[in-house]
């Protein structure tokens, strides 16, 4: 049972991953671009955190599974918003 919910949300987690990607090649604008690749990816990184957090031996490792994921939400949102400025002040 565990085993199928952590390969559930692992694919579920890669599937964001993709789409990610995949909106940051298809969209047109660097706006648009941080968007779904901060959302998607994020998001993604969760639900692979939470896959293999099933699957952890103890707590320690979950905790350091959620830190992980936490870092990547902070340092994503700073490097959007660093992109997004620099995109602004283009002409």
């Amino acid at each position: 049972m565990i085993d199928g919910l952590t390969i559930l949300l692992t694919a579920l987690g890669l599937g964001f991953f993709a789409v990610g990607s995949l909106g940051l090649v298809r969209f047109p604008d660097t706006a648009s671009r941080l968007h779904a690749l901060t959302k998607a990816d994020n998001l993604g990184l969760g639900l692979v955190a939470l896959g293999v957090a099933l699957q952890a031996p103890g707590v320690v490792e979950v905790i350091k599974l959620v830190l992980v994921w936490a870092l990547a939400l902070f340092s994503a949102g700073v490097a959007a918003q660093l992109i997004g400025r620099v995109a602004a002040r283009r002409p």
